[in-house]
């Protein structure tokens, strides 16, 4: 009984609605019915009726309405539905939305205000599908109005981020893919920020971990100092998530040379990884606390990205103490079974990522071990240099008179 006197009470606010829009239809002095219907568009918000916000839509779009009328009356509807409460606010913006949009080509700017203001809701709301649905519906490739690339970006970049804390990695890409085809004619620094983060977290996500630390280590030096530490923190974890080779020492050794990661809670991981030491369980467990949920994913086989790293990265440590070694005591040495350390070792070997060779019938992995002396000659000059140029950069911190003038 009480859902029907609703219904009916709706039906007369509704009747009484379309019975002033009419009634102003019908004034031929165009001031005066634009004046009329201003007055009515404040009483609309004012008495806050669902349905008299329908008729009100219904009744700007139709062919009798002045369009230079409705457009103006609509403009100013779409910016003051922000204004409602949260609930009334998602109602009516989503019912005004599938009105304008019968009839879009008139209405696409004051669509397009409607959309972001209703985005902005959700997103307050945490509600970030919904926020991303409702920006994804913005018309920007219009042929009746005029969308510079530098906000078509923003959109991009803006679902983009959206999804990503939705954890839609997959459809986050496709929309940072679009940002990056418009990104360089943008001259907005903080949306050139937005979107590598986007970057960075689609790279981290899709576990191409050099290239997302590469690009978290970018962001390290062009966010404000309060977000340095996040942004250095996520570029050391995806490095020591990379799959060890070339690319990784490179990385491993820019991060550890940086002196802004000696205070980071993973510097001992770090440090470790880069010395090419040795990693225990107990210190791996602690490191994996700090890790996204993506990042710890299981694999195929039943183990994580981390312990695929670490597995790597252990048995590139013990070719630096063994010439050869069986896989009974490398399985032991690194807390793995043997069968993992050889199948591990024949996967690096195949993709030339350690030389080596494997005796199957000894069960014995012989390492390649060409660099000799030569290399470790090469690491004491590498890191010599690292040393007095580290002392060169304090003394001028310290003492730049002093060495102005010896420069």
């Amino acid at each position: 009984k009480r859902s029907v006197r609703r219904e009916e009470r709706e039906s007369i606010y509704c009747t009484k609605m379309n019975d002033k829009l009419n009634s102003i239809a019908k004034v031929t002095d165009q001031k005066a019915k634009l004046d009329q219907y201003k007055a009515l568009l404040i009483e609309l918000f004012n008495t806050k009726k669902p349905e008299d916000f329908k008729s009100f839509v219904s009744h700007m779009i139709l062919e009798e309405t002045p369009k230079l009328i409705s457009r103006q009356l609509l403009s100013q509807y779409a910016t003051l539905l922000k204004e409602l409460d949260p609930v009334l606010h998602k109602e009516v913006a989503t019912s005004s939305l599938q009105i304008l949009e019968s009839r879009p080509l008139p209405f696409e700017e004051q669509v397009l205000t409607i959309r972001e203001h209703l985005a902005t809701r959700y997103e307050q709301d945490e509600e970030w599908d919904k926020a991303a649905q409702v920006l994804k519906g913005i018309p920007l490739e219009s042929s009746s109005i005029i969308i510079s690339d530098e906000y078509k970006a923003t959109i991009y970049v803006k679902i983009a981020q959206l999804l990503l804390e939705d954890e839609e990695f997959y459809q986050a890409d496709t929309y940072v893919g679009r940002a990056g085809v418009l990104i360089n004619k943008c001259k907005d620094k903080n949306l050139n920020l937005r979107f590598l983060v986007c970057f960075a977290s689609v790279l981290d996500s899709k576990k191409k971990f050099i290239e997302a630390s590469m690009r978290y280590y970018e962001l390290s030096q062009k966010v404000p100092e309060n977000e340095r530490n996040s942004a250095l923190t996520f570029a050391v974890n995806c490095a020591i998530l990379a799959q060890a080779g070339p690319q990784r020492s490179r990385a491993l050794a820019t991060l550890y040379k940086d002196e802004r990661t000696k205070t980071l809670v993973n510097h001992e991981v770090l440090e470790k990884m880069y010395l090419e030491r040795v990693l225990r369980k107990a210190e791996v467990t602690a490191f994996a606390q700090q890790l996204k949920e993506h990042q710890l994913a299981k694999l195929g086989d039943g183990s994580t990205v981390l312990d695929r790293a670490v597995m790597e990265h252990n048995i590139l440590s013990a070719s630096k103490i063994y010439n050869n070694v069986s896989f009974k005591e490398l399985g032991t040495l690194l807390e793995i079974s043997p069968e993992q350390a050889e199948e591990v070792a024949s996967r690096m070997i195949v993709e030339e990522r350690m030389k080596g060779s494997i005796d199957q019938i000894e069960g014995l992995l012989q390492f390649s071990n060409q660099s000799g002396n030569l290399f470790v000659w090469d690491s004491h000059i590498e890191n010599l240099c690292y040393a007095v140029n580290t002392m060169v950069e304090n003394l001028s911190k310290k003492h730049s008179a002093f060495v102005a003038k010896q420069t």
